[in-house]
């Protein structure tokens, strides 16, 4: 059958196909070598459901099985894709039996009895439901970050954390807490290296993401399709994007904060949607630490992100691209190249002489949730997900008031946003 076949016959190959459907041992169809690798089924496979489910199976023992998405042009488009990688490794292809297409297609892909492991990567919104679905069926989980977009959809990753507690592995893609630099600098401000952190500034300045304009589609399929354009549907840019650098302060500084003030704005922004272009936040976290957090995403001109955090005995500062090291009384270089590509040289840069501080960042991450899974020592990131979620979404609120808010606050609002838009209108 061609990959170019309208909607109707699709759904109904998929549907007779799947009630007659009889699972054979993995071993028995495709082997010894595919036996022994982790099954991995998607749920949203998009642009970066795409990218983490190609990294696994490049870096570790996994292949991709099984797809479900909402739209079905991303559901041919990653079956074509991860075909190809299967020719490439001996592996069978996909079969339209393993796609699966529609508001309930998770649903039927969870449950697949060979799916050994799970990817979350739709729209954030969705993060908290899926996770839990996922886990009720006794899957293996990787979420994107964040893993919810609310108060009271971090509270109930919490629970569901509570839930996988020794029965299952539960990541979150917080993969910068496994790149190699950013580890050992870490591990040495623990150790003392820049002494009592005094305060920290900490940034990520990203320019717009132009999203294809889909023309001749509703109103509520461009907010999917669009959804990080979409406040309700990915938690606004602090949420969404700067949450990776509130995480690094959250690992530094063994804590969350206790209390945020802020603004910003979407000036600078001129896309349909109504998230900000950027946010302005003072985090004060235990001890009295004061962090300045910035974050942008539009276009001008510049853009770069980083940590720094400055003690009694020195200073340490970290970016994506622009070295990783301390300075003062414990200097330390992680050897990472400084600078941005115009500084670097971009002969040097095309050439892979230049080497990006997250360059082993998600391959490590990817590989320890692979060997939690086949060793039987399995990770539980679900709170340490969820309080990085509600550090930014403290933020978040604080800009939004323009007031100070507190922690306690926060939690005990119990926030819970409404997304107003109905899944089911895209099933057939």
């Amino acid at each position: 059958m061609k990959d170019k076949i309208n909607r109707r016959d699709f759904i109904k190959k998929v549907s007779v196909t799947a009630a007659g459907l009889s699972i054979l041992k993995p071993e028995t169809v495709f082997g010894t070598r595919a036996n022994s690798s982790v099954h991995l089924g998607i749920i949203g496979c998009g642009g970066r459901g795409t990218y983490v489910a190609t990294s696994f199976v490049n870096n570790t023992d996994t292949r991709v099985v099984a797809i479900a998405e909402l739209f079905e042009d991303r559901l041919m488009k990653g079956k074509s894709h991860f075909n190809e990688i299967a020719v490439k490794n001996n592996y069978p292809e996909l079969k339209y039996s393993r796609l699966f297409l529609g508001s309930e297609a998770y649903m039927k892909l969870l449950d697949l009895k060979d799916v050994d492991a799970v990817l979350i990567t739709t729209p954030p919104f969705l993060h908290a439901e899926h996770l839990d679905k996922t886990v009720e069926a006794g899957k293996h989980v990787y979420c994107e970050k964040p893993v919810a977009v609310d108060v009271n959809g971090c509270r109930r990753v919490m629970h569901i954390g509570k839930k996988a507690e020794g029965k299952v592995s539960l990541a979150v893609g917080f993969q910068i807490r496994h790149a190699t630099p950013f580890v050992e600098m870490v591990r040495r401000i623990h150790c003392g290296a820049i002494g009592d952190i005094v305060m920290g500034q900490t940034y990520y300045f990203f320019g717009f993401i132009d999203l294809p304009p889909y023309p001749g589609v509703s109103s509520d399929e461009l907010r999917m399709r669009h959804w990080l354009y979409d406040r309700a549907l990915s938690g606004d840019i602090i949420v969404e994007q700067g949450i990776h650098v509130i995480d690094i302060c959250n690992w530094v500084l063994k804590s969350h904060p206790v209390k945020a003030f802020g603004t910003g704005g979407r000036k600078g922004r001129f896309d349909e949607g109504n998230c900000w272009s950027h946010f302005v936040v003072d985090f004060t976290y235990p001890g009295n630490v004061s962090v300045s957090f910035q974050s942008a995403q539009f276009d001008p001109g510049y853009g770069d992100v980083c940590e720094r955090f400055f003690g009694t005995k020195g200073i340490s500062e970290s970016h994506y691209t622009g070295g990783v090291f301390i300075k003062g009384e414990n200097k330390w270089d992680s050897g990472v190249a400084r600078g941005t590509p115009e500084e670097i040289g971009k002969k040097e840069w095309a050439t892979g002489v230049f080497k990006s501080a997250l360059q082993d960042a998600d391959p490590n991450k990817q590989k320890a949730f692979i060997n939690s899974i086949k060793s039987g020592n399995y990770v539980n990131e679900a709170h340490t997900g969820a309080e990085t979620a509600l550090s930014a979404i403290l933020g978040r609120t604080a800009a939004y008031k323009r007031e100070e808010v507190t922690w306690d606050e926060l939690v005990a609002s119990d926030e819970k946003w409404d997304p107003m838009i109905d899944l089911t209108q895209f099933d057939i």
